[in-house]
């Protein structure tokens, strides 16, 4: 695992970039929240989170949070990985937010569990802005009637929309264009809908700019802060 000195070193640099970024792009800091995501990694590194003041971290997997939310107390957890339908009891009431859901078939059994256990649970629309086949996500034409399914939900709150832009190293204008198309897509919804989607869950370690000067609210980092798994 890595050494807390050399986190809080990390967590340094990518606060300085993402601080850079909405200053190019005429953005306040106070709109892009970073939220540190702690895939493969022991618990300690949550432990390192929370010492430092970060009260959220974000999850892949639902067992591995799970067992991370017995060890470190006191935390909030996204489920910003794939959700399988047969694991939503277990999601539900446990997560802070999931932001991965991309099915009206996921809808209806997010708000019967929900239902059941009189809970609220609150959600972002994954949506494959970038047409990446590689990537899940609804497509950016079934968007607006997965929309409409959410909202006629009682238990669930859609906080806004989530993206994963096709890996392209060598060529930014992919990620950005990925990152356009889904905050035009936000626009075009609220509008529509006469709803406050304020969150635009995109951006990771090496996309963050792009990112930060197309809308984003939330970067999703791991690997500028814990390393390579």
């Amino acid at each position: 695992m890595i050494e807390e000195r050399i986190f809080k070193e990390n967590l340094k640099l990518v606060l300085e970039k993402i601080s850079g970024a909405c200053e190019i792009f005429n953005r306040e800091k106070s709109g892009v929240k970073l939220l540190p995501v702690t895939k493969n990694w022991p618990s300690g590194v949550v432990q390192y989170c929370k010492d430092v003041g970060i009260d959220t971290v974000g999850e892949n997997r639902v067992q591995e949070a799970l067992q991370k939310q017995k060890e470190v107390q006191g935390m909030k957890w996204e489920l910003i990985g794939h959700l399988q339908s047969n694991k939503i009891k277990q999601v539900v009431g446990r997560f802070e937010r999931i932001q991965t859901v991309d099915s009206e078939k996921l809808i209806t059994k997010i708000q019967t569990f929900a239902e059941r256990t009189n809970s609220v649970c609150k959600i972002l629309l994954q949506v494959n802005a970038g047409k990446d086949p590689a990537k899940y996500g609804c497509s950016v034409e079934h968007s607006e009637r997965l929309l409409e399914r959410a909202l006629n939900c009682p238990n669930l709150q859609v906080d806004g929309l989530m993206t994963i832009a096709p890996y392209s190293p060598d060529n930014s204008s992919i990620a950005k264009n990925s990152f356009e198309t889904l905050r035009l897509l936000r626009d075009d919804l609220n509008e529509k809908f006469e709803v406050r989607l304020d969150e635009l869950s995109m951006g990771m370690s090496g996309d963050l700019s792009e990112a930060v000067e197309c809308g984003s609210t939330m970067i999703r980092v791991g690997t500028s802060l814990f390393g390579n798994r």
